[in-house]
């Protein structure tokens, strides 16, 4: 996909469709009222007769229009103009770019950027159109054999522009929008993956493919004698009842000095969750496929921080493995070693994210020195219960990184609430017979999982983020249409980084 910011007027520039703004009550944005100067005031008839109301979102696409600089006028409505601001925007680009995208139109210019937008500079501007065409484009990975549906056209995507300085600024915001939305691609395609072509070897291979393209990545993949080794009995738990074998995929980007301290990102990498012994009932067991959610952001994050070339370090760890039901697998009751010395009573074995991550954690924290650690994961069904699919949930042992989280997250869109840790909680997951439960009781059941990580990421600032509720989307249609991942927690990262090193 080409992405290039210009200076013009929406009368002039030629192009397969011409992509204009209208506000409710006929009110032309200044791109709208070049064109229709151009082709005859023929856009302000047909907002007179009414064929064009011009809410938030709705489209009306112009064929043939004579003098037109396109053989297609796009109007597209930004709703009343007071109220106009990024959310709106971003909607009004998401109906404009699947409206754009079920014609044939190779190369489009779009005006959109063109307008004042509150809290949306031409920078924004470029980025997030660039991110959202991406989003509009995406297609689902899927093994079916017959005549897939013809790709969509659009080859080059056009903003255009009153002044240079808005174009330059812009044009260095599809740049990175461009850079964010491959990171977010290979987030999205990894949960959209079956579990059978998704295995942790695999995550393992993808890892490595953004290294090979990626020249600031390093990744190195340590194997189950590897692990064993570090005495991550905890991660190991795990896997036992799986014939995949495990894998720990350590990922190095260096774009600043060696030696200054790199943030840590990890990632629950469980390619698929059965439940193991505490075997989960089948219903949307299929979307056990996604909780390697967390993994695979980390992976798209990487892919987006170096494409942007962002000055800082960054290491980021990911325990892939299976956790399923057999002979060898781990029982409740059991009692297992982390790398931590500390012990873990298991309970329910479908607690098991916590005690991957346990041993994870306290590497990345020992091994590294991190400035500061963010685990990722699709930890907890309480956390549907308890913020829906709108938030994520944040905990975190130092305000600071909980206050920049939740800014983050305001600015990208990929929301976050932060929810308490305390002794209270703490009390919960103690054991009789071992150092802590892997499970602390029905209620508070996300504190409670994420009290156990906190014991084992208590040396360095650190935040667990919860994405059960936000990483894949349910179809109202399914099994017709079936769920998909959101790419989640990849804008969200790359912004905490890139602040962090400002």
């Amino acid at each position: 996909m080409e992405l290039r910011a210009v200076t013009g007027s929406a009368g002039e520039l030629r192009s397969d469709c011409v992509l204009v703004g209208i506000h409710e009550a006929g009110k032309l944005t200044a791109a709208a009222a070049q064109l229709d100067r151009r082709v005859g005031k023929r856009l302000s008839a047909v907002i007179r007769r009414g064929d064009f109301v011009a809410k938030l979102g709705e489209t009306l696409l112009l064929a043939d229009v004579p003098n037109a600089p396109a053989p297609r006028i796009l109007l597209v409505g930004l709703g009343p103009r007071k109220s106009y601001e990024r959310k709106g925007y971003r909607r009004a680009l998401t109906a404009a770019f699947q409206a754009l995208v079920r014609t044939r139109a190779r190369r489009a210019v779009s005006w959109l950027a063109r307008e004042p937008v509150a809290g949306v500079d031409a920078y924004y501007a470029g980025r997030f159109a660039a991110e959202t065409l991406a989003s509009v484009l995406y297609r689902i990975p899927d093994l079916k054999t017959g005549t897939k549906p013809p790709a969509p056209s659009v080859k080059r995507l056009t903003l255009g522009f009153a002044n240079d300085r808005a174009r330059r600024e812009a044009q260095r915001g599809l740049d990175d929008g461009a850079g964010i939305a491959a990171g977010v691609q290979v987030t999205r395609d990894l949960g959209n993956l079956p579990a059978n072509v998704c295995t942790p070897s695999y995550l393992a291979r993808t890892a490595r493919g953004v290294a090979r393209r990626q020249r600031s990545v390093r990744v190195r993949v340590l194997d189950r004698p590897a692990i064993a080794r570090l005495k991550m009995g905890s991660f190991l738990s795990v896997t036992h009842g799986s014939d995949e074998p495990p894998k720990l995929i350590v990922l190095e980007y260096r774009g600043s000095r060696r030696r200054a301290a790199p943030v840590a990102l990890v990632g629950k990498g469980i390619t698929f969750d059965s439940g193991g012994i505490s075997l989960k009932d089948p219903g949307g067991m299929d979307e056990m496929k996604f909780d390697m959610s967390g993994a695979a952001s980390v992976i798209g994050t990487f892919a987006a921080v170096a494409a942007l070339k962002l000055p800082l370090n960054l290491v980021g760890i990911i325990p892939a493995c299976e956790n399923m039901p057999s002979g060898r697998a781990t029982k409740p009751g059991d009692i297992i070693h982390s790398m931590s010395g500390q012990t873990i009573e298991i309970l329910n074995t479908d607690a098991e994210g916590r005690l991957v991550l346990a041993d994870v954690l306290w590497y990345a924290q020992s091994r590294f020195k991190p400035r500061f650690m963010v685990n990722l994961a699709t930890l907890t069904g309480a956390i549907l219960i308890a913020l829906g699919t709108e938030h994520a949930g944040l905990f975190s042992n130092n305000d600071e990184l909980a206050k920049r989280l939740e800014r983050a997250g305001t600015k990208e869109n990929e929301l976050v609430w932060r929810l308490p840790l305390g002794d209270a909680y703490d009390r919960l997951v103690k054991s009789k017979i071992a150092d802590m439960k892997n499970i602390g009781g029905p209620n508070a059941g996300s504190i409670t999982a994420a009290q156990i990580l906190q014991r084992f990421g208590n040396k360095v600032p650190w935040a667990h983020l919860d994405s059960a509720g936000v990483a894949w989307q349910d179809s109202d249609q399914k099994p017709l249409a079936p769920s998909w991942g959101t790419g989640w927690g990849v804008r969200l990262l790359n912004r905490l980084v890139a602040v962090s090193y400002e």
